[in-house]
C-alpha cells in the first residue's frame, strides 16, 4: 500500500464516549493502582474511562523488567483486548524471522522511501546497541505482550501509526537547516559505541530509551517531537479507546504515558485523518525545485540566441560533465557496479533538471537490480551500520552508500554547472 493512502479509521465503541464528569474524577490513575491480585508498580497506570478499565503499562523497550511486568499484568487482568505500540510493519519485523525476504527494496526506491528506510535503520541500530548492553532485544516487551495475549486467546490491537508515515511527517516538518542538524547527529551517533557504567545501565532498565532520545531531540526540534511523540500519543489513545471490551491492557513506551493519560481521560476518539497524511511539499520548495532547471534551461537558450549555437553547446557540455563526473565519482567511491557508475554519469545531468527524482534514486535502483542485498544483511544491518568498513562490505549498505554519494555528487555538479552558466550568461 502506498503510504500516501490513509489507513482505515477506528470505529468508536459505544461505551467509550465522552465522560459525564470531570476527567480527574472519571480517569483515576495513581502509582498505587491495584490489579486483581494486588497493587501495581508505578510503571502501570489504571484508568476508568466511560465505565471501562484501561490498564496502561509504560515500558522501556530494552528492559527485561518490562518484559516480566507486561506478562504479569496481562495474566492478572485477563483483559478483553491487548493494545500494543506497534504498527503492522513493526510487528512483522519483531515476530517474523524471515520478514526481510518479503521486502522489495526496488519498490521502496520507486516510492522514494529509501531515505526514510535508512533513518529507520539508524534509529533501530542505536536502540539495538543499547539493548545489547542489557542483554535484551529491543521491543521484546511488545512481542511478549502479543505472545501472552495469543496464549490466553485475547485479541491483539496494533495501535500505533504506520512507522513510514511517522518518519515522513517528522522529516517534512523540519526546515533544511534542522534536517542537516538531524542527519549530522544521527550519523555521529551511528558510529558511537555507548560506554555505560552499572549505574547508567540500571537507569536505562527503568526508562524508554528511544522516547528519551526523542524527547532530547524535541527540545532542540519541537516539530520533530510533535510528529514522533505528541501525534502518536493521540493516535495510540484513540486506537485504544476504539478497541472493544470492558478491560483493556495497553503496552506502550514509558515516554508516551503522560501524554496518553490525558488523551485517554477525555474519553474522546480523535479524528486521525490529519495525522495520517504525508504533508505535501511546500509551495516554496516546489517553486525552487522547478525554478532551478527553468533558469538553467532558459540561460542556455539565451546564450544560444545571443552568443551563438557554439557557445550554447559548450555551456551545455559543461553542465553535462559538471554533473556527470562528480556523480560518477561518488559511484566509484561507493564501489558501485560499473553499470551503476555509468548510470550515475548518464543520469545526473538530467535528474538535476527535475525535482521529481534524484540521481541517487536512479543509481540505487540500478545497484539493487545488479547486486541485490542478501537476506542476512537485513538481519545484521543494526550492527553493520555502526561499522564504517561494513558500508562497503555489505551489499545492502552499499546501496545506501551509492544513493548518498551519487546524490551528493550530482548536487555539487548542479551548483558548479549553474554558477558557470550564469557567469557566461552575464560575462
Amino acid at each position: 500500500m502506498d503510504e500516501r493512502d490513509d489507513p482505515a479509521q477506528p470505529m468508536a465503541d459505544p461505551g467509550a464516549g465522552p465522560m459525564d464528569t470531570a476527567a480527574a474524577d472519571a480517569a483515576d490513575a495513581t502509582a498505587a493502582d491495584a490489579g486483581p491480585q494486588g497493587p501495581y508498580p508505578e510503571d502501570v497506570q489504571v484508568l476508568t474511562v466511560g465505565g471501562r478499565r484501561i490498564v496502561l503499562v509504560g515500558t522501556a523497550h530494552i528492559s527485561q523488567e518490562s518484559v516480566d511486568l507486561v506478562r504479569m499484568v496481562i495474566e492478572r487482568e485477563r483483559p478483553s483486548a491487548v493494545c500494543v505500540e506497534l504498527d503492522e510493519r513493526r510487528f512483522e519485523a519483531l515476530s517474523q524471522k524471515k520478514r526481510w525476504e518479503a521486502l522489495d527494496l526496488r519498490e521502496v526506491i520507486r516510492n522514494r522511501q529509501l531515505a526514510t528506510l535508512l533513518l529507520n535503520f539508524f534509529l533501530a541500530s542505536y536502540q539495538k546497541r543499547l539493548g545489547g548492553k542489557l542483554g535484551v532485544t529491543p521491543g521484546s516487551e511488545l512481542l511478549e505482550a502479543t505472545k501472552v495475549a495469543d496464549a490466553l486467546g485475547v485479541p491483539v490491537v496494533l495501535a500505533d501509526r504506520d512507522v513510514r508515515i511517522t518518519l515522513r511527517r517528522a522529516w517534512a516538518a523540519l526546515s533544511l537547516w534542522k534536517k542537516l542538524l538531524l542527519v549530522s547527529g544521527v550519523l555521529a551517533s551511528a558510529f558511537e559505541t555507548p560506554e555505560l557504567d552499572e549505574e547508567e545501565l540500571r537507569k536505562l532498565r527503568q526508562k524508554d530509551v528511544l522516547s528519551e532520545l526523542m524527547n532530547e531531540l524535541g527540545k532542540a526540534m519541537p516539530q520533530l517531537k510533535r510528529a514522533l511523540i505528541d501525534e502518536r500519543d493521540t493516535y495510540l489513545a484513540s486506537k485504544i479507546l476504539g478497541a472493544e471490551g470492558e478491560t483493556l491492557v495497553a503496552v506502550v513506551g514509558a515516554g508516551h504515558v503522560a501524554g496518553m493519560v490525558e488523551a485517554l481521560a477525555s474519553g474522546e476518539i480523535a479524528d486521525l485523518s490529519e495525522i495520517e497524511k504525508i504533508p505535501p511539499v511546500s509551495t516554496t520548495w516546489r517553486t525552487i525545485g522547478w525554478a532551478i532547471p527553468a533558469v538553467i534551461i532558459g540561460a542556455l537558450v539565451y546564450i544560444g540566441v545571443t552568443q551563438g549555437p557554439t557557445a550554447m553547446g559548450e555551456n551545455a557540455m559543461f553542465w553535462f560533465l559538471a554533473n556527470s563526473i562528480p556523480s560518477a565519482i561518488g559511484g566509484v567511491i561507493a564501489l558501485g557496479h560499473p553499470l551503476t557508475v555509468a548510470a550515475a554519469f548518464m543520469a545526473a545531468p538530467f535528474t538535476s533538471l527535475t525535482p521529481l527524482i534524484g540521481a541517487g534514486y536512479v543509481t540505487a535502483f540500478v545497484q539493487t537490480y545488479l547486486v541485490p542485498p542478501r537476506v542476512i544483511e537485513f538481519q545484521t544491518v543494526g550492527e553493520d551500520i555502526s561499522v564504517a568498513k561494513a558500508w562497503w562490505r555489505s551489499r545492502l549498505l552499499r546501496i545506501f552508500l551509492v544513493f548518498l554519494l551519487t546524490g551528493v555528487g550530482s548536487m555539487i555538479g548542479t551548483w558548479v554547472g549553474g554558477v558557470e552558466i550564469m557567469r557566461n550568461l552575464f560575462g
